[in-house]
């Protein structure tokens, strides 16, 4: 088995810029009953998007941004893997791998780079297997676990014994897995949600107070309205793929469902992570993490025993309006939470929308440990 990590750089074929605005300047765009997405995703807001990349998304300008930026390339697991890698300069400086999600990608952590390396932290920024530059993936299996086993490797291969994980979305449910795997090198875990949910147990809701009530409500209201994507990608990630694969505007409103409020001010972002998927390949290949996860937790509930609580020092910063985490059920799955913050900023995107209070307190986290 190689451990190389290799060189590279980000290079799209202008063929495939081409047939790309070829293909979103034919879009039949279709027909919708209001226009308030009680349905889902408007067309109004599908016609941006697609008016936007037509004619104001510089993919080239993005790909030198990217290219500015170190890179590597290995093959971990049997998949190849790509990061990018900014060296602080400190001498033994810890690692942090930052662990994006799902229609984000690489490009949510960008704007985290300066500040961190800055502050004198190594920042390393992969993508998840199946996911953009590290994609698609060539075989099943490819769940949480093994992501966060393929992280462990990653970091070891750039040198690391002591390094940290950070994660937003589906990279919020691997960080914590990096330093369930790794917690001899991992010094910390922070992440924007902490995924901690009832299990049944008698007497676990009783008692709940008028802030956890609301965030169970909260809950409940997400995936009554907006769950479908959640049981489509663990049932039948594949039929949804043939789509996405051929349309790009239909790749916009599927991103755009979980993209909204971003998209209405900031429809750059909505296009630039699609045309990363596109560009890839990687439109169906992402959905499958969402199977491989429910495959996982099926075979869980064949055990009676929950994993043990995590060890490994752990912060959440959360913004309001977002997934909003339950300290009791938090405490019961991390024996070490050091940091619980609630920002008025930043949505389900803090680390793109307000980089700067996001790396204030990464840094704030793992200055003090």
């Amino acid at each position: 088995m190689t451990t190389q990590l290799t060189p590279t750089r980000i290079d799209v074929p202008q063929a495939e810029l081409d047939d790309v605005h070829e293909r979103l300047s034919r879009t039949r765009f279709t027909d919708e009953i209001g226009t308030d997405g009680a349905y889902g995703t408007p067309v109004s807001t599908v016609r941006e998007l697609v008016r936007y990349w037509l004619e104001d998304f510089d993919w080239r300008a993005l790909e030198a941004r990217l290219n500015a930026l170190d890179q590597v390339e290995t093959t971990i697991d049997g998949q190849r893997v790509h990061a990018f890698v900014a060296r602080s300069g400190r001498p033994g400086a810890v690692g942090l791998v930052l662990t994006h999600g799902w229609p984000g990608s690489a490009l949510e952590y960008l704007d985290l780079v300066e500040p961190l390396t800055a502050a004198g932290y190594d920042v390393v920024v992969p993508s998840i297997p199946g996911f953009g530059f590290s994609g698609p993936t060539t075989e099943p299996g490819w769940d949480d676990a093994r992501v966060a086993r393929a992280w462990a490797e990653l970091m070891h291969r750039l040198g690391y014994e002591r390094y940290g994980a950070v994660g937003n979305d589906a990279g919020a449910m691997i960080s914590p897995e990096v330093g369930r795997l790794d917690p001899e090198h991992v010094v910390g875990v922070h992440v924007a949600q902490i995924f901690a949910f009832p299990t049944g147990a008698p007497g676990e809701m009783e008692d709940l107070d008028e802030e956890e009530q609301a965030a169970l409500a909260h809950l409940g209201w997400f995936w009554e309205t907006m769950g479908a994507f959640n049981t489509l990608h663990s049932q039948q990630p594949q039929t949804l793929a043939h789509a996405l694969a051929d349309s790009p505007s239909g790749l916009l409103g599927w991103h755009a469902q979980l993209m909204g409020d971003v998209a209405a001010t900031d429809p750059g972002f909505v296009v630039a992570n699609a045309a990363v998927y596109w560009f890839t390949g990687t439109q169906g290949s992402a959905l499958r993490l969402y199977r491989e996860n429910a495959l996982a937790q099926q075979r869980a509930q064949g055990s009676d025993e929950r994993p043990a609580p995590t060890t490994v020092p752990l912060a959440l910063a959360q913004a309001k309006g977002d997934f909003a985490s339950i300290r009791r059920f938090a405490e019961r799955d991390h024996a070490d939470i050091r940091g619980w913050t609630t920002y008025e900023r930043g949505g389900h995107y803090a680390a793109y929308l307000e980089p700067a209070q996001t790396a204030a307190d990464v840094v704030a986290f793992f200055d003090g440990l």
